[in-house]
């Protein structure tokens, strides 16, 4: 009887062609489109990687990193074959494909190149991943920068058989925007759902002193220099609460405009922000809005304008007031639980709090093929992260969720 578990990884990329856009865009924005390009030098460590490649696209030019290491030795550009051989070696039954370098192209403040980018990537995802779609979903990029092109765009890639689409989780427009609606409402009538993957949106083309590449060059910098104080402190500032900030604003601003209550058919899927932060996050949420015990509801603070006669003190305030004025009829960890869902990769916070976040709420995923996921571990993390969890709920994290969320089902075990 076989006892592998079926995992869907929430997390993974698809190494887009080289000359992809720079091919396939409309002539006159080829010379703006993002490419890539390969060179080999000898090793900067004794046994270190020989071949970088160099990302070309305003905001990001000169971005490099080396070559993804792959069991067999290639880089797996776009060949779903040698996709499905990796996720063999790792483990994977089926995998949520997102962009790769192209998301330093998808989203920024030049809505015709941002979207022209983003039709050729759809393009070619369903082309090119189409007949591989019982184990390889991708997510459809949707640019913000427009809205009536942003639910063209959706009505397009859902009539060509795409399951998932893809938002900046940096938008140009709040998530708490009533202007998002009809993107909102074309997802759901499409029957696709919606996922924001970490470090997409805000790149200022238009505005080269906003140039992202600074903060790679500062993470660089810092990188090379012997560790301090100082450093050791921002480092863990920056993992532990600058990068949790903006999964927990777009929960956040998703939750508090309506957008869950008023499309309850809808998931929303948050990739690559790990999950430890979801508990407290759901607990603080739901507090936001309760007068706790022995907290007196009659408590005042503000103001006190002595030009006015008592009774007309509109610069004092009932602190307590507002706990009573939240507006749905659900509580906010409860949106939570029926309608977004966190990866993780490495996170045994996340696991252990999944009955405080609802257990549907984390899903797996692999961060393939990048350097800081599991590819090429993914069976020992798994070993190693869900060892005493009880079956149904290790089934449901690792490939249950997801796969039922995006149409696939487990196999039944075979004698």
């Amino acid at each position: 009887m076989t006892s592998k578990d079926f995992v869907v990884s929430a997390d993974g990329h698809l190494l887009e062609p080289t000359d992809l856009f720079r091919t396939r865009l409309p002539k006159h924005l080829r010379e703006r489109g993002v490419w890539e390009e390969d060179f080999e030098i000898e090793p900067l460590v004794e046994g270190g990687a020989s071949v970088f490649r160099r990302l070309h696209t305003p905001g990001f030019e000169g971005w490099t990193v080396s070559r993804y290491r792959q069991t067999g030795g290639w880089t797996p550009e776009g060949d779903p074959e040698k996709i499905l051989a990796d996720m063999d070696y790792d483990g994977i039954d089926v995998q949520l494909m997102h962009p790769n370098l192209s998301l330093f192209g998808l989203y920024t403040d030049d809505h015709e190149l941002s979207i022209a980018h983003a039709r050729v990537y759809n393009d070619y995802i369903v082309e090119r991943l189409g007949p591989y779609s019982n184990r390889l979903v991708p997510t459809a990029p949707i640019p913000l920068s427009d809205i009536d092109d942003a639910v063209v765009e959706i009505q397009r890639v859902a009539a060509a058989g795409l399951k998932a689409i893809l938002l900046p989780s940096m938008s140009p427009v709040p998530y708490y925007s009533s202007d998002l609606d009809p993107v909102w409402a074309a997802a759901q009538a499409s029957g696709v759902h919606v996922f924001f993957h970490c470090a997409t949106g805000g790149v200022k083309i238009k505005d080269p002193s906003a140039a992202t590449m600074k903060t790679v060059m500062g993470m660089a910098d810092e990188l090379n220099l012997t560790m301090t104080p100082k450093m050791a402190s921002k480092r863990m500032m920056t993992q532990c609460v600058m990068n949790a900030i903006n999964p927990q604003q777009i929960v956040i601003e998703l939750i508090g405009s309506g957008v869950p209550e008023r499309y309850p058919d809808l998931h929303f899927g948050l990739i690559e922000f790990n999950a430890h932060w979801l508990g407290s996050l759901v607990g603080a949420m739901d507090k936001a809005w309760v007068t706790g015990i022995g907290q007196d509801p009659d408590w005042w603070l503000g103001y006190w304008d002595d030009s006015r006669p008592a009774n007309d003190q509109p610069k004092m305030a009932r602190m307590f007031d507002i706990n009573k004025q939240w507006p749905y009829p659900m509580r906010p960890s409860e949106y939570v639980a029926r309608q977004f869902h966190v990866s993780f990769q490495d996170d045994p916070v996340a696991v252990a709090c999944r009955h405080i976040t609802g257990l549907s709420t984390i899903v797996w995923g692999s961060d393939y093929p990048h350097a800081e996921g599991t590819f090429r571990g993914s069976q020992e993390l798994i070993t190693k992260q869900f060892a005493g969890i009880p079956a149904d709920e290790r089934a449901a994290m690792l490939g249950g969720t997801l796969g039922a969320l995006l149409g696939f089902k487990a196999p039944q075990a075979v004698s």
